[in-house]
């Protein structure tokens, strides 16, 4: 849920922000790039500040559980930094969604585990937000990172 709070409340803040200082100069694309960006962030902090949860949630089949929680984190981190780079937004994008895609076992894996990191302690149930959440963060992404920028690269040429 937290990552999902930090999402629409830092959009609001770009959007109000654009709004009131910077008289509508920064595009739907930046303010919405930006959101998720803040958002990789924070969740990224939580791979260096919670990892035993994440090491948690991984499949047992995977070696090097930390490393690959640390690795994770470091994904994050440069992602957020991506979206920031004209030349890597698009590639960041579909990065994200793929790398969306590949974490969302691990969080059906934590629900059946119950580990007690953002509302998987509540089982099976947590997926019926969990899901549709990793859904929503790969439309926002497509829409702000491709949609948006395209539409914005289109209307400065």
């Amino acid at each position: 849920m937290a990552p999902l709070i930090i999402l629409i409340f830092s959009f609001l803040i770009f959007f109000s922000v654009n709004k009131l200082f910077f008289k509508n100069k920064l595009s739907v694309s930046f303010q919405g790039r930006s959101a998720m960006a803040v958002m990789l962030v924070f969740t990224a902090l939580a791979h260096f500040n919670q990892t035993e949860y994440m090491v948690a949630m991984l499949p047992d089949f995977i070696p090097y559980k930390k490393a690959t929680v640390y690795l994770t984190g470091i994904i994050e981190f440069l992602a957020a930094i991506g979206l920031f780079i004209k030349k890597t937004v698009k590639i960041t994008t579909y990065l994200l969604i793929l790398f969306y895609l590949l974490i969302l076992p691990a969080n059906i894996i934590g629900s059946i585990k119950q580990v007690n990191l953002g509302g998987m302690d509540a089982g099976a149930p947590y997926l019926f937000f969990r899901i549709p959440l990793q859904i929503l963060f790969m439309v926002w992404i497509y829409y702000f990172g491709i949609k948006k920028m395209s539409d914005h690269d289109s209307a400065n040429k």
